[in-house]
């Protein structure tokens, strides 16, 4: 099955924005780190050089016929295949959502090219940025993250909050926690002060719902999330499960999902190919499975295979 467009995706069912329609504006995997924790596996191509990756031009014409289709989206989010700011006209992207559509825009951002002014003042064109903080010192930034080399984590947090002061829209902040590495009540104390520094608007706390870069990386519990959600001013929002129950469509292709995974157990590559669909959206249905214990993942070598778990089993993990 043939992808109806090459840079867009979805609308996919998004933990933190309902229905999202994708804007991929990097190839897969080009980005600034190569956090142990990415659901997309470990950075391909890591660097900060910041240039037009896809054409900007094809991205806006799909975006067109994509509105003149009567596309309908809660947001149009630049995410993807890496980090969407690298892309040196993304701010281009941003105006022409503003000026041609209602739909609110969002840039989900890991903060590191902040702190330069262009990508300030392009960022600030959309509705809501997502920031990222995970870490508080250059050590732990080289643990998590492992940052391109010329990148400084003081870099970072000057950026972020330098945004922070010139931004008039919604500033949200996730923080991302790996059992044993950044999870600690003590460490997450020193994230949280950075983050009261920073000021965003919201912060929520992620775990590794699905599967990581890096096979050590440990979730934590719901419980463990909730003690240390109050660490944080404001608190902070443990990022829920998104319902699919009202939503035919997005139901319909989990469904079509699961048959294809109780039929032999499938890496995400092989369903993003069958389905024609982006790997990322791929990996939204994947966790949403995941969570409910539809589906379990198994890693053989270095791919990741999702097989289908027995009714059974699914009965026993309810007790």
């Amino acid at each position: 099955m043939k992808r109806e467009y090459r840079h867009l995706f979805g609308p996919v069912p998004s933990r933190r924005f309902g229905r999202s329609l994708g804007v991929d504006l990097t190839p897969y995997k080009t980005c600034s780190l190569d956090c142990v924790f990415c659901q997309l596996g470990r950075t391909m191509q890591k660097t900060i050089v910041r240039k037009e990756y896809v054409p900007t031009d094809l991205v806006l014409t799909e975006l067109a016929g994509w509105l003149k289709a009567g596309g309908r989206a809660d947001y149009i989010t630049l995410s993807g295949s890496g980090e969407p700011t690298l892309h040196s006209r993304f701010g281009d992207i941003l105006a022409f959502v503003r000026e041609k559509s209602s739909i609110s825009s969002v840039v989900l951002t890991n903060g590191t090219m902040l702190h330069l002014p262009e990508v300030r003042e392009a960022a600030a064109l959309a509705d809501v940025v997502k920031i990222s903080l995970s870490a508080w010192d250059d050590d732990s930034f080289e643990w998590v993250n492992r940052p391109h080399p010329q990148l400084r984590f003081a870099q970072l947090v000057e950026g972020e909050r330098t945004f922070r002061r010139e931004f008039r829209g919604e500033l949200w902040m996730e923080v991302f926690l790996v059992g044993g590495m950044n999870s600690t009540p003590r460490d997450v104390r020193k994230i949280a002060s950075l983050a009261k520094e920073i000021q965003p608007d919201r912060i929520q706390l992620n775990t590794s719902v699905r599967p990581p870069a890096e096979e050590f990386v440990t979730p934590l519990s719901r419980g463990q999330m909730e003690e240390l959600a109050g660490l944080f001013q404001p608190a902070a929002e443990i990022i829920g499960e998104f319902s699919t129950s009202h939503e035919e469509p997005v139901k319909a292709k989990e469904d079509e999902i699961f048959s294809m995974i109780e039929r032999r157990p499938c890496t995400a590559e092989q369903i993003a190919d069958v389905f024609g669909m982006h790997i990322n959206e791929v990996s939204k249905y994947l966790g949403k499975l995941v969570r409910t214990d539809r589906v379990r993942s198994e890693r053989r070598r270095s791919a990741v295979y999702y097989e289908a778990v027995r009714m059974e089993e699914q009965s026993n993990a309810h007790v």
